[in-house]
């Protein structure tokens, strides 16, 4: 259903898990919106016959790109607004001048328990700051981090932080750990998924005192995860580790890397089959290994970067993605919105020593003081 109306009143009753699943999307957000988006939305409708879509932007672009998909007729719902978060602002100037945004209502969505989860393809920072603003971390969590799915020799691994962190001190390490294995149980479906930290080398006197202190706190604390050690750069796509907890610097230069590596593979690949008659001849019979590894190299079948932290579920999905990329981080937030992955994380969060952390992030407050 097309609404003609602004933002609704917070609803009374929290949805729960046995609701059919609702998205908030700021439909806006991204360097191809809104059109990526709504082809995005009817990628997911078919294949997710009971989920809604409450979409937050310019009425007037919306209406005519929903008009072209029936499948959304209504399941779909826009939500008015001609204010959107750029691309290019920095995240203090977006927390002062995005209440009312595509951005900010798609969040408020999410907190007034309209909505499971929120996903936007839209500036990082800014999402991340506003986020922190509208939802505030989850009790016990210092800082939210950002988790991407990525593929392994094995089948999938989740790696975080990718960005949003980037130094992280041993109690911090610890609680990605405890966040990415809950989120490897909820949406991987991995019953024991075994946790390493990254670091240079596998032994125990290896890399800096915060990665090694990170490691003794899970040993010691009674936290109920399996823990395999030291991660190398080398075995996080080798299938031996299910997650892999690091710093968002680090965690961002790996990610970086590793696309660099799978276009420079893809690009010499098709060089390589397309040289002569005889290697395109090759390339034809060894076509369905050919599409199975295009397949698992695809950026596109992994986008989607979750914050995990919050009270609440927001997606963050690739600005430059195409349709079936952000139908990817739809999807992503729909297996999200029926997991119980923050009750996984709050057992575990549970059995750590010192303060839980529940208030506003201080640089948070400084911005909108």
């Amino acid at each position: 259903m097309v609404g003609r109306h602004g933002p609704r009143a917070p609803h009374q009753t929290r949805l729960t898990m046995n609701h059919k699943p609702v998205i908030s999307v700021d439909a806006m957000g991204g360097d191809n919106a809104p059109g990526i988006v709504i082809e995005g939305l009817a990628l997911t409708a078919r294949h997710a016959a009971d989920t809604r879509f409450l979409l937050h932007g310019d009425e007037a672009q919306l209406t005519p790109l929903i008009g072209r998909f029936p499948v959304l007729s209504g399941r779909a719902e826009i939500r008015h607004t001609d204010k959107s978060v750029t691309m290019d602002a920095k995240p203090s100037q977006a927390l002062r001048a995005s209440r009312g945004s595509s951005m900010w209502n798609a969040l408020e969505s999410v907190r007034s328990g309209e909505s499971h989860a929120a996903v936007s393809a839209g500036n990082t920072g800014a999402l991340m700051a506003i986020s922190k603003i509208v939802l505030r971390t989850f009790a016990g969590i210092h800082r939210p981090a950002i988790a991407a799915t990525w593929p392994t020799a094995t089948g999938k691994a989740v790696v975080l932080d990718m960005g949003a962190n980037v130094e992280a001190g041993a109690r911090q390490l610890v609680e990605f750990a405890i966040m990415g294995e809950a989120f490897a149980r909820a949406v991987h479906g991995k019953p024991r998924p075994v946790v390493g930290l990254l670091n240079i080398g596998s032994e125990e006197l290896k890399g800096r005192d915060e990665i090694r202190e990170a490691a003794r706190l899970i040993r010691e604390s009674g936290v109920d995860i399996a823990f395999g050690g030291f991660v190398e750069g080398n075995d996080i796509f080798s299938g031996k580790f299910d997650v892999v907890a690091t710093d968002g610097f680090t965690g961002n230069v790996a990610l970086k890397t590793a696309e660099g590596t799978a276009k420079l593979i893809s690009g010499a690949l098709k060089e390589a089959l397309s040289a002569s008659l005889r290697t395109k001849f090759g390339a034809l019979l060894a076509m369905p290994a050919l599409k199975s590894l295009r397949d698992k190299l695809d950026p596109r079948t992994g986008n989607g970067g979750v914050f995990l932290g919050l009270s609440g579920v927001v997606v963050k999905s690739h600005g430059g993605t195409d349709g079936l990329g952000f139908s990817t981080a739809v999807r992503l937030a729909i297996d999200m919105s029926r997991s119980d992955f923050s009750q996984e994380i709050a057992r575990n969060l549970a059995r750590l020593p010192g303060e839980h952390i529940t208030a506003m992030p201080a640089e948070a407050a400084d911005v909108l003081s």
